[in-house]
């Protein structure tokens, strides 16, 4: 199946993305992950996390509440604590939870005594945390967490094992640890569960790049002098919506002076002619990122913006030229330029400049490519990685830059790269401009003075 895409819609006449496959081998990964670590079981507050596990949704205005919950043991199918009637709703509309958590205790009160008594129970269920504090902390919405969790663990045998967490407010924490719950780091089982993606996984993360595709092919129609930032951005997210997005998260609109140093927000700004202006496009097609810069130059570059390109697409090229099985991560950025060859003091001050992280559910998971981590501490890439890589350079004029980011999948004997908009070479946008002696170079200093007796060549 690897990067092939298809329509956004099921049919009847072709197979495309079979989701029960998606979730069952997600689920899978998981599992054999969370056998092999030192937890008895995980617990996510974690947005993507717990869509990975449960294969639920209920809107991307939740993503920052931490208000649902969920948790896996070595013995037990997930079990889904959700916000109000969206456990309703799942327990109606997603069988795959229904099957779950089959009680396997001893019955003390059985004829029998001692005999294993098998019981289930819904795998979705109402639950809430403590809406990051704005409860009451008097109201017990912490330790009522705390005494779901401790039931399950009981349960299934598992409450003197370690609790994998991956994110949690402390008092979620504090009452843990009181109820005598061992609570260790758990993001780390997510993410090597999530870090090989899914046949599935890819097409949906190649689904989700071609939209953005088709996001810069009409953010370069409407680029030219007058436009805002925030205008493109607009664009962006309209087009992606149109198309089916689920979540436009961001779209990183820079231009003009603003590229150097690189602000990481968008702004009101005017772009004016000449202007270098680049973008990063970030949205989720059935729960799959992107992370996908390019760069434009507005109606003509100068010869240092033209310049800082060649050198960004450079290193870019470079870095792809030795994604295989097998290579690592230091392998890769040891063929970027160092924090000081491009301006900073230190590798901390140029994070995320020459940089690359793993794509899925979000858009910074494993590997992690970057010199203040990957040299000491290298990862080895395998098939089946999905991650993006993104360079910068600034224009020796110290007033533009020019950024590329560039999404691959691993594949057995080297990388394929999904994100399809020409970015080999600087790409101009606007309109073209005529003089009497024909078109305006593409290339040209920013502000010309041929009009004076010096400017032609006259003594």
């Amino acid at each position: 199946m690897g990067t092939a895409t298809w329509g956004t819609n099921a049919v009847d006449w072709e197979e495309r993305i079979p989701m029960d496959r998606l979730r069952s081998e997600r689920l899978e990964r998981l599992q054999n992950e969370l056998k092999t670590s030192d937890c008895g079981a995980i617990l996510a507050f974690d947005f993507a996390n717990i869509r990975y596990m449960t294969a639920t949704h209920i809107g991307t205005w939740a993503m920052d509440k931490l208000i649902r919950f969920a948790l896996l043991t070595r013995n037990s199918d997930p079990i889904l604590w959700d916000f109000g009637s969206a456990a309703k709703h799942h327990a109606e509309r997603d069988p795959w939870l229904n099957t779950t958590t089959a009680e396997m205790d001893a019955d003390p009160h059985a004829p029998h005594h001692g005999a294993v008594k098998p019981r289930l129970e819904p795998g979705s269920r109402a639950g809430i945390s403590t809406l990051r504090g704005a409860f009451s902390p008097d109201a017990g919405i912490a330790e009522e967490v705390a005494r779901k969790i401790k039931r399950e663990l009981e349960k299934f045998g598992l409450a003197d094992e370690p609790l994998g967490v991956d994110v949690i407010e402390l008092p979620i924490l504090f009452a843990l640890q009181k109820a005598g719950i061992e609570v260790v780091d758990g993001q780390q089982v997510f993410l090597e569960a999530r870090k090989i993606k899914t046949a599935d996984e890819i097409s949906l993360l190649t689904q989700a790049a071609s939209m953005v595709d088709a996001a810069y092919d009409k953010l370069y129609e409407f680029l030219r002098p007058g436009v805002r930032e925030n205008e493109t951005v607009g664009l962006v997210a309209k087009t992606l919506y149109d198309m089916g997005s689920e979540y436009v998260e961001g779209v990183n609109a820079i231009s003009g002076e603003r590229c150097s140093p690189h602000p990481h927000v968008y702004s009101d700004r005017i772009i004016r002619p000449g202007d270098p202006a680049f973008f990063d496009i970030l949205h989720s097609y059935n729960g799959y990122r992107t992370c996908y810069y390019r760069t434009f130059a507005v109606g003509s570059a100068s010869p240092a913006q033209n310049d800082a390109y060649k050198r960004a697409r450079e290193y870019m090229d470079r870095a792809i030229a030795l994604v295989k099985p097998g290579a690592t991560t230091a392998d890769i950025v040891s063929v970027w330029p160092t924090a000081q060859e491009f301006g900073f003091e230190d590798e901390e001050a140029a994070f995320a400049l020459q940089y690359g992280h793993g794509v899925g559910l979000s858009i910074w998971e494993k590997p992690i490519f970057s010199r203040l981590v990957s040299i000491d501490h290298p990862e080895v890439l395998e098939e089946g990685m999905f991650f993006a890589l993104e360079t910068y350079w600034p224009a020796a004029d110290g007033w533009g830059a020019a950024r590329i980011e560039e999404e691959l999948v691993v594949t057995a004997d080297g990388c394929e790269v999904v994100t399809k908009f020409p970015a080999e070479e600087l790409l101009v946008a606007g309109q073209r401009l005529y003089t009497v002696n024909g078109p305006l170079p593409d290339v040209r200093s920013a502000q010309s003075h041929l009009n004076t007796a010096e400017g032609r060549g006259e003594k």
